[in-house]
């Protein structure tokens, strides 16, 4: 069976469907939206979630021209008389803001014209319209208009760009006689980037009188589209703005169009032969609720199939983490103390919920202004999910699945190595009860350093979570020891070892496996890290390294207690075994 190519980083439609890339059908929101359509429409969804495919979808469909063929056997093809009356019959103005950044106001500006200046080259033929008088032909021109003197940009007077939009659509209508469609996706980050580089006022102000020029009154618009992360508040952008309507995570209109079901990504993974990597797939990858549809992501779920085609004992990871730089997050942790408290931090890390109010109308320049906020933003962008039906804005949040709840995690540890490098004193004193043995000295400052993050409660996430994140806690206190070579996971012997150590100016190696220990049976757990450490022959590396002191240790962990037993070989004390006990 010849398999058809993933789409990874695709968000072309014309390129996918024409280059015979997997697709998963979402042409009934053509359906939809047509069918009962808002003037102006906006869509509001965490990134990655197939916006910007679904709008060249929606230009694929509708502008003049179009390849029927694009379209065969899909869903909305068996809509004939929606197509007969909408199908290559409308003019297009379709933008990405998604470019439109910069580190200073001016740059963005430029930018801003380039976008909509190359959008509305695509309509030269205007210059020859028989339907456009002289003038309408000059305001065309300045819609082009290319800056010659400064790196060949494309150039527009503030007054122009911000009726760019408005008097495209006029020169459409007027040379087709036909109103246009405006299509704006990932509308808000000029507003996310000008919030971060401190020009967030300014850029305001130029959204602001953009889309009201485009979107209020104006007779030669068809519908509008749009898309974005944020539903920014009507006080800030949409001033006046009656004509509304929204689609944000909370509406159950088009709630499964963006994002992949589990019946869609069941059949995924059966076309590929990848059916038996479905539990994990769900565990890692879906859980987010959007209204009365239950999703997953489409970007990890597209790479982790490629992944897996190309080697089938790889492991999920986040890919949707290296998308962005997850800020939300890492400030929502820096929160704790500040509005957001440890035990709710811990019930979401342990699969439970937390009830909030979400406010869904936000702005960029107060979103991280208090925890409330830092609540609703989390929401909104997708690393929190509601975890029954929401009662008004009252909302029980909760982490969708695996691959969040690791974003999470690895910013709490990056979080707790910053705590613990405030006491040198104390990292000092585990490595050097490390060195030498002493058990009960591990255990006492290991659980200090516990202290100085959340504990990990003992719930239905898995076992295996669980260890990685204490295994992360004892690799944040090693890396401060920058005389010792410390590896995590490096296959030794018949296995990988939690973590690997060598002391090599005195010949000292130390193994270190990490077990979580279940309703706290703590000397369970020890047994069974050890029994593993002999199993797999994990110190067969050291031995060749020449290491003549070698201790294995067994780290059971609960909550914030701990365990510890060991074992030595060589050294003064050969095949002494030791137990701490300050736990």
């Amino acid at each position: 069976m010849i398999r058809k190519k993933l789409p990874i980083g695709i968000d072309d439609f014309r390129k996918l469907r024409s280059m015979d890339y997997y697709y998963i059908d979402k042409t009934h929101l053509i359906r939809d939206l047509l069918m009962n359509p808002g003037e102006v429409n906006l869509f509001t969804r965490p990134r990655r979630f197939g916006k910007s495919l679904n709008m060249s979808m929606l230009r694929a469909f509708l502008e003049p021209g179009t390849d029927t063929k694009l379209f065969e056997g899909l869903a909305i093809s068996e809509e004939t008389d929606l197509c007969e009356t909408y199908m290559g019959k409308y003019p297009v103005i379709s933008i990405s803001l998604k470019t439109a950044h910069s580190d200073s106001f001016e740059q963005a500006i430029h930018q801003l014209c380039s976008i909509i200046g190359e959008e509305a080259l695509r309509f030269r033929f205007l210059l020859d319209s028989e339907r456009l008088n002289e003038d309408e032909k000059k305001l065309y021109r300045q819609l082009i208009r290319v800056d010659t003197s400064d790196q060949g940009v494309y150039f527009m007077p503030e007054a122009v760009l911000t009726r760019s939009l408005r008097t495209l659509s006029m020169l459409l209508q007027k040379h087709y006689e036909r109103p246009a469609i405006l299509l704006i996706d990932e509308y808000d980050v000029p507003l996310a980037k000008a919030n971060e580089r401190g020009y967030y006022e300014k850029m305001v102000g130029v959204i602001r009188n953009l889309l009201d020029s485009a979107l209020k009154t104006n007779e030669y618009l068809h519908l509008a589209i749009l898309t974005g992360c944020l539903r920014i508040s009507k006080e800030s952008i949409f001033t006046g703005l009656n004509n509304l309507k929204m689609y944000t995570l909370l509406d159950a209109e088009c709630d499964e169009y963006f994002g992949f079901t589990d019946a869609e990504v069941r059949q995924m993974l059966e076309d590929y032969g990848l059916s038996e990597y479905y539990d994990i797939t769900k565990e890692w990858y879906d859980g987010y609720r959007i209204a009365n549809a239950y999703v997953y992501n489409p970007w990890d779920v597209i790479n982790w199939c490629n992944q897996l085609l190309t080697g089938p004992d790889r492991k999920p990871k986040s890919y949707w983490k290296n998308s962005s730089g997850n800020d939300e997050v890492r400030r929502f942790i820096r929160q704790m103390g500040s509005g957001v408290t440890k035990a709710q931090l811990e019930r979401l890390i342990a699969g439970e919920s937390v009830q909030k109010k979400v406010e869904e109308q936000l702005t960029y320049n107060t979103m991280y202004s208090s925890a409330e906020n830092l609540w609703s933003l989390l929401f909104a962008t997708g690393y929190l999910t509601p975890a029954e039906t929401p009662s008004g804005n009252l909302v029980r949040l909760k982490i969708p699945n695996n691959e969040v709840r690791s974003i999470f995690s690895d910013f709490l540890l990056e979080f707790f190595e910053e705590k613990v490098a405030e006491d040198n004193t104390l990292v000092a004193e585990f490595c050097s009860a490390l060195k030498h043995g002493d058990t009960a000295d591990v255990e006492r400052t290991f659980t200090k350093c516990m202290a100085k993050t959340i504990s990990i409660r003992d719930t239905a996430v898995r076992k295996e979570f669980k260890e990685n994140f204490y295994h992360g806690l004892l690799l944040g206190i090693l890396f401060f020891q920058k005389d010792w070579n410390v590896d995590s996971n490096r296959e030794a012997g018949n296995g990988y070892p939690d973590i690997q150590i060598e002391i090599e100016d005195e010949s000292i190696g130390i193994i270190l496996e990490v077990k979580y220990a279940e309703k706290a049976q703590f000397d369970a757990a020890c047994r069974e890290a050890l029994e593993q450490i002999h199993q797999n022959d994990y110190t067969a590396e050291l031995r060749d390294d020449d290491m003549q002191t070698i201790l294995k240790y067994g780290f059971a962990c609960y909550k914030k207690q701990c365990r510890v037993v060991l074992e030595r070989e060589g050294g003064p004390s050969d095949s002494l075994a030791q137990k701490g006990t300050a736990s």
